[in-house]
């Protein structure tokens, strides 16, 4: 039997070992980066937070300066891609809802503009989110949900005018409203009628479906089985590369998010269809859809989960810089991106 001091000893030098190569993985996961076509992770952004379209970054740095005009003929192009007009509003409501001079002289030049209305209704739900913050119900003061409600209600009145103002095919401003059913805890009979004008207008929304998958989740003012209800049925009826497909993958990680002891779901058969479903969808849609950076990241986490790390690495080259699925939701994105994206390309290679 060997002496207990060697097999302290080795014990030692085991756990030296261990801590030396936990260091050497850390230490060079952040390289395979390059080597396997992907960008360093110190260059990873999170998705929507740059402006890569140089006809918006030119139109807000016009809207800082004081100019809406340049905004105004933005956010008013391409006629029934509603899909797209509704995703280049973000950052102009970003910028509107920490200095909205520019805004204000939009409206006061241009009355019956529905863009700008929305522009507003939007800035206006990103204040109130900012005066909540987004701690648990508990966690609020009175100060801050007093604050909240009475901005949302501000959001909600300046929503009713962007509806008049709407031409007759434009879901927008419905969809504006979105946030604030969510926020103000509309009932399922207000929301389903708020939805029936979105897509009686568009059936395809895709920020829309997106905002509703969010309102049926349990951790909103759904459950599990409405949350898989409405993505079934969104999907149903979507056609190819609409990204529809992407809400069944949202759905399970609610769900999972919910109920850790549910993850085994990720290597179910259901799941792998819904997963099949996605690629092929994604295959079919059109590059510059406004959620394709975001599907790329929801599906490359699927086929992680699903044990199929290998295939999720072309989709993570084709997200460049941007950190999109559900990496975008922990508390350092990029560190949980970049070791997803590391273990792609350590098991392609």
């Amino acid at each position: 039997m060997p002496h207990p001091f060697v097999i302290v000893t080795l014990l030692v030098l085991l756990i030296r070992l261990g801590l030396w190569l936990n260091k050497r993985r850390k230490a060079t996961a952040g390289h395979d980066a390059p080597a396997a076509g992907l960008v360093p992770r110190a260059e990873l952004v999170e998705v929507g937070s740059e402006t890569t379209d140089p006809a918006a970054r030119a139109a807000l740095d016009a809207a800082k300066a004081g100019n809406w005009r340049p905004a105004a003929a933005y956010l008013s192009e391409g006629d029934g891609d509603w899909s797209t007009r509704y995703a280049r509003m973000d950052p102009f409501g970003d910028l509107a809802a920490t200095d909205d001079t520019w805004l204000w002289q939009w409206r006061k030049e241009q009355p019956g503009s529905p863009e700008a209305a929305q522009v507003q209704t939007d800035a206006l739900v990103k204040r109130a989110w900012e005066i909540r913050t987004g701690k648990y119900a508990s966690e609020v003061t009175r100060e801050q949900a007093m604050g909240f409600h009475q901005v949302l209600q501000e959001a909600a009145e300046v929503s009713y005018e962007a509806i008049r103002l709407a031409s007759d095919g434009d879901p927008n401003a419905w969809v504006m409203q979105q946030p604030i059913a969510m926020g103000q805890g509309w009932s399922h009979e207000r929301y389903r009628a708020l939805w029936s004008e979105i897509v009686a207008r568009e059936p395809y929304h895709y920020g829309a479906h997106t905002a509703a998958l969010q309102y049926w989740c349990e951790k909103w003012l759904g459950s599990n089985e409405l949350m898989h209800e409405f993505a079934d049925k969104a999907i149903a009826g979507a056609p190819a590369g609409s990204l529809l497909t992407v809400l069944k993958l949202r759905a399970y990680w609610e769900q999972v998010l919910r109920d850790k002891s549910a993850a085994p779901l990720y290597r179910s058969a259901e799941y792998t269809a819904a997963l099949d479903a996605a690629l092929a969808d994604l295959a079919a849609a059109d590059p510059a859809h406004p959620g394709i950076v975001p599907a790329r990241g929801w599906i490359a986490h699927g086929l992680i989960e699903n044990g199929r790390p290998a295939q999720a690495l072309d989709l993570f080259r084709g997200m460049g810089r941007e950190i999109a699925g559900p990496w975008i939701y922990y508390g350092n994105p990029a560190a949980v991106f970049d070791a997803a994206r590391t273990k792609a390309a350590r098991a392609a290679a």
